[in-house]
């Protein structure tokens, strides 16, 4: 039986090369591949795309490969934690590609399905509109969108066997599923891995098909994106 499991995750993406486009699971700081962002930014892979739903903070996730100048485009829902995102994208060194959240999901899966565009009415009217193709369909206008189709999605997972059979837990089941099938080659990070056959069938969120590469994460941290200490007088 086919056995996907790699040591290290700086072996996981040591083949990753400059200019590649990835698919990076995540909502925040929760669900988010830190070991392989990590690895990655010990290769030194530079000139990357990433399709991710945030760019993370300043020193966590995503945010550690903006640091090192190794991201050349951003395609992102939420963009607001970050103050390096910030000066690099005002300063012209950050190309940024915004796209509505639900649309950004739509995309990975319809990507991941082989469905090469879709129409949605989403964004219809707005800038999120300009260039693009427009059709009416039962009366509203709808904006042609590409399917993401990544040379790599990075994802974090809870559980998974070593056939690669995945199982997300909470909010990590956001955008974790539709990027681990739109990428050419899944790395999937996970917190346990367990035997062939002890995943309920009915549990599992990604097949293993979609997944080629495994890694065993171990000393998470736990991290909050934006810390709130009180409800203003305004929110409550």
């Amino acid at each position: 039986m086919i056995d996907k499991r790699i040591s290290t995750a700086l072996e996981a993406v040591k083949d990753i090369p400059d200019g590649a486009h990835l698919a990076v699971g995540g909502f925040g700081l929760c669900g988010i591949p830190e070991h392989l962002i990590a690895a990655l930014a010990q290769t030194g892979a530079k000139g990357l795309t990433c399709y991710s739903n945030n760019a993370g903070v300043d020193d966590f996730g995503l945010g550690i490969l903006l640091r090192n100048h190794q991201i050349h485009k951003m395609v992102s829902s939420y963009v607001g934690e970050n103050a390096e995102f910030a000066r690099q994208f005002l300063s012209g060194e950050l190309e940024v590609e915004l796209v509505p959240q639900g649309t950004l999901a739509e995309r990975m899966r319809a990507g991941g399905a082989g469905i090469p565009a879709f129409f949605t009415p989403t964004g219809a009217g707005t800038k999120v509109a300009e260039g693009k193709e427009i059709r009416r369909f039962n009366g509203r206008e709808c904006v042609l969108e590409a399917g993401i189709f990544a040379d790599f999605a990075l994802v974090k997972a809870w559980k998974a066997d070593r056939l690669g059979n995945l199982v997300f837990r909470k909010t990590a089941r956001n955008f974790n599923p539709m990027a681990a099938t739109c990428g050419k080659v899944c790395i999937a990070e996970v917190e346990e891995i367990v035997e062939v056959g002890e995943l309920d069938p009915d549990a599992i969120h990604t097949p293993g098909i979609f997944v080629h590469r495994l890694v065993l994460g171990t000393a998470y941290e736990k991290r909050i994106e934006k810390v709130v200490t009180r409800i203003s007088p305004s929110e409550g």
